[in-house]
């Protein structure tokens, strides 16, 4: 993990490559929040996708970040963790 953390600390020096790290922020923030509140409620992928009618693999896709998901999408995501997505604009 500490040769990482180094890796991404020196990468991270670049302005370009701060700049597009710092872009995607929004999307690591509802990530984690994600996550999170999946793990917290003790629920795997699996059985969250059970409950939206999804298969596992959505989920993963939406945990990872290769999908985009929309507004819609992201409330029956939090409806069905007994959760509310609130959107900010600062």
């Amino acid at each position: 993990m500490e040769s990482y953390k180094k890796f991404k600390a020196q990468v991270l020096k670049d302005p370009e490559i701060r700049k597009a790290y710092d872009g995607l922020g929004p999307e690591f923030e509802i990530i984690r929040a994600l996550i999170g509140k999946r793990l917290r409620k003790g629920l795997t992928q699996t059985a969250l996708a059970r409950k939206l009618g999804m298969k596992q693999s959505a989920i993963a896709r939406l945990e990872s970040g290769t999908a985009n998901p929309t507004i819609g999408s992201l409330q029956k995501v939090a409806h069905a963790l007994d959760a509310k997505l609130t959107v900010a604009i600062r």
